[in-house]
């Protein structure tokens, strides 16, 4: 892993150079507490459809994620799409109530109540309870947790791509990045036709989707800047898209995603997880 604090904006000499430093430098103070406790309260949703159809734009197939465990973050967790995916381990405070395991919940959507930092599904809500205790945590509606940020596992899956049906050959290409492990964010993407080491850059469009409107003409690579904490690295998935790429259809891009963040939390710590 490159340690990007100091040698990022040198390793860079394309003309992503000053974008994605400026870019970093923003991503980097915004995740440099993401394994810190913090708290808050989390309200529910009745509808999982509701934080599926929202702003990450996973639509239904966010129902499989996580055994429907989904939730809607703030905009400092949502981070304008980069937190889509982001997984949590969320528990209440109230001990006659909820056990202290809690709920791992994935980020589907983006909470503009700013009274809690998360909204949840009702399964994930009622997960929090003790056992027998899940219509009851129900009737609170609201409480208060604590909860802090942990690894997206996704064993023997690879991150996938798939082609949105808004693409359009030859002129647009829109993808959606799906089953990125670890305690990452992708915050840069470029593709190139495989082979070439012509890359042009992507841009995120909104949530988990990126696109471009310069695509390449044949098989189609990609490489991601992807952070962890205040580390960044290159991924490169050489061979993703075929020749004969499908809006609709979802592609296996060879590559797993695991990192996880190694900054300490001292400094922003507002609880003890134990």
């Amino acid at each position: 892993m490159l340690d990007f604090s100091s040698s990022f904006c040198d390793i860079l000499k394309d003309r992503m150079a000053v974008f994605l430093c400026f870019l970093f430098l923003i991503i980097s103070s915004a995740t440099g507490c993401d394994r810190c406790v913090h708290q808050s309260k989390v309200a529910y949703f009745s509808k999982a459809s509701a934080l599926s159809t929202g702003a990450c734009a996973y639509g239904s197939m966010a129902i499989g994620f996580n055994s429907g465990h989904l939730a809607a973050a703030v905009s400092s967790l949502y981070k304008d799409g980069a937190g889509c995916g982001a997984c949590f381990q969320i528990r209440c405070k109230n001990t006659t109530l909820c056990s202290s395991r809690g709920t791992r919940v994935i980020v589907t959507d983006l909470n503009s109540n700013n009274q809690t930092d998360f909204v949840l599904s009702s399964r994930a809500f009622m997960a929090m309870a003790n056992k027998g205790m899940g219509q009851d945590v129900l009737k609170h509606g609201i409480l208060d947790v604590e909860y802090k940020r942990v690894p997206c596992e996704y064993k023997n899956q690879n991150l996938a791509v798939r082609v949105e049906e808004s693409s359009k050959k030859p002129n647009y290409l829109a993808i959606k990045l799906l089953y990125q492990g670890g305690q990452t964010e992708v915050v840069a993407m470029d593709v190139a036709k495989v082979g070439s080491s012509n890359w042009g850059f992507m841009s995120r469009n909104h949530g988990a989707v990126w696109d471009t409107d310069r695509v390449p003409a044949g098989a189609l690579q990609f490489r991601f800047v992807v952070t962890a904490g205040f580390d960044g690295k290159w991924i490169w998935a050489q061979k993703v898209l075929p020749e004969d790429w499908k809006p609709g259809m979802t592609y296996d891009s060879g590559v797993q995603i695991t990192d996880i963040a190694q900054e300490g939390c001292s400094p922003c710590d507002d609880g003890v997880w134990k």
